[in-house]
């Protein structure tokens, strides 16, 4: 089980030898509607009704200031605690960003993107995609957030990170099936529960998928936007379903890129990626690994480098390794190996790693740095507050301990690279506190046709519950694309940005489903 996030590229080019315009409105419209009417007609879910946005929400002005560092403009707005009780509870404050569309004579509307994780920062995000589509940015007022819970935002806290990192990458193997071992995993996840409820319990309940849709349409409001169009990567594209089924008559065109089974659970989504995650490690990782041995050495075949591989962590398993004051342990090595799964360009990566854990005193002064602060905290406290709250809060969890040690014992035994760390996961959702969260059923009904994206090989949003989103999705187009990389727009594949810009500014779709292949390395 593994989060959803891209890492970049960590060891330095020297280490790696051893081993890449027009003003948005500040003010509400009021022709725009409230967010609860738009709402109402559209929403399909078992809950109560959400309440109307009281004045001193949508009559709020965003200060846009520039952001620290960057070429985009940064605000915050004020949300309340719970859209279904509007005036119990403290305001959150949600910080957004934009980049103004370049060309206001080319001016079609706002593209609202999001961020994956759950966990991550949406505020830069509208700079890359600027740069990467100067058509898009061109075209579109490109706008983002930190959603509730994350960043600049009202945050999620639970433990400090040197619990986390004890969770994560202490001295237990995680395959480590023991009685003793499981009994750890779970009192480790009952305390990081513990610490979130001492933290955060107030908000806990408040920082999931329903409530931050009700203010992405706020946000929209405040734009001044009758309706928006919609890019989002991997758990976004569980944030831009739910908010299209929310509200259906707010969206023009939406892109879902490297897809979540959205009209499902996230126990039944994420007890999926073990074996997805071996799946890119087995048929896609270690070919490469052994096609390239005359530089890495760890084998000539997938077989040879596979137990290269089992080699490396069993010694890490028997004796950990110091490298600068960080204690490397198979769970560092499981972590950097998975990270490295989301694209092939981080394969040299791992590969470099793999080659540092065979020979570590040959190593200079400059990888052994680069080594430790990479892998120093295998999981940000910031992060795991965030994705522990939304998907153990958007959707139910079985909460008994002994099915999980059954579960978890299999996935372990079918798919160790990440299926041995299931338990750590599961066994907090199943001590999270129990969710009032509604259920939204996703159809597509009502939503203009959605472009979906993702590859066969994905290792953390696989192939098979994209297809099942596509089913699920009235009207959606699927391209294909060949490989495994995650993340399929602004990845250097001409195939796929051209249907994505050809949708964007023109509404131009393919006839049905489609593929493409991967990109060019």
């Amino acid at each position: 089980m593994h989060v959803f996030k891209r890492p970049g590229r960590w060891l330095t080019a020297a280490a790696c030898t051893l081993l890449a315009a027009a003003a948005l409105p500040t003010g509400p419209a009021s022709a725009a509607g409230t967010a609860s009417a738009a709402g109402a007609a559209g929403r399909s879910a078992a809950g109560p009704a959400i309440a109307p946005v009281p004045d001193r929400y949508r009559r709020q002005l965003l200060d846009w200031q520039p952001c620290a560092g960057g070429s985009l403009e940064c605000a915050s707005m004020s949300v309340p605690r719970d859209w279904y009780h509007p005036d119990a509870g403290p305001d959150l404050t949600v910080a957004v960003s934009r980049h103004r569309a370049a060309d206001p004579a080319k001016r079609r509307g706002v593209l609202m993107m999001a961020a994956g994780g759950p966990g991550a920062s949406g505020l830069p995000r509208p700079a890359r995609l600027a740069s990467y589509s100067p058509k898009l940015a061109a075209a579109y007022d490109i706008v983002s957030f930190d959603q509730r819970g994350v960043g600049a935002s009202t945050k999620v806290v639970c433990s400090d990170q040197d619990e986390v990192d004890a969770m994560f990458g202490g001295a237990d193997d995680p395959r480590d099936r023991s009685a003793a071992a499981v009994r750890r995993t779970f009192d480790r996840a009952r305390e990081f529960v513990r610490d979130c409820e001492r933290a955060s319990g107030a908000l806990l309940p408040y920082i999931t998928t329903d409530q931050a849709v009700h203010d992405m349409d706020l946000y929209r409001e405040l734009l001044g936007a009758e309706r928006i169009s919609y890019y989002g990567p991997s758990y976004a594209t569980f944030l831009g379903a739910y908010y299209a089924t929310g509200f259906p008559r707010r969206v023009e065109r939406i892109v879902l890129d490297s897809n979540i089974d959205f009209t499902g659970d996230w126990q039944s989504f994420l007890t999926g990626q073990p074996m997805s995650f071996q799946r890119r490690f087995d048929q896609d990782f270690l070919p490469w690994l052994a096609a390239n041995d005359a530089t890495y050495h760890q084998g000539r075949t997938p077989e040879e480098a596979k137990a290269s591989y089992e080699r490396l962590r069993a010694a890490l398993r028997d004796r950990p390794l110091d490298v600068e004051g960080t204690l490397v342990t198979p769970s560092h090595l499981d972590t950097a190996a998975t990270n490295a799964l989301y694209n092939e360009r981080q394969f040299a990566d791992l590969a470099a790693l793999l080659g540092f854990l065979d020979h570590p005193g040959q190593a200079s002064a400059q990888t052994r740095k680069a080594v430790a602060d990479r892998l120093r905290h295998p999981m940000g406290a910031e992060f795991i507050a965030d994705f522990s709250a939304v998907t153990c809060g958007d959707t139910p969890w079985n909460r008994d301990g002994r099915y999980w040690v059954r579960e978890s014992a299999e996935a372990t035994r079918a798919h160790p690279l990440a299926g041995a760390r299931e338990l750590t996961y599961a066994s907090v959702c199943a001590n999270w506190p129990r969710s009032k969260a509604p259920r939204v059923k996703v159809t597509g009904e009502g939503l203009p046709p959605v472009l979906m994206l993702n590859s066969k090989n994905d290792p953390a949003t696989y192939y098979e519950a994209a297809v099942r989103a596509h089913r699920g999705l009235a009207g959606s187009r699927l391209v294909t694309v060949e490989g495994g990389d995650h993340g399929q727009f602004q990845n250097g594949n001409a195939c796929v940005d051209a249907y994505v810009e050809d949708y964007l500014l023109d509404g131009a779709l393919p006839a049905g489903d489609t593929g493409c292949p991967a990109p060019r390395r």
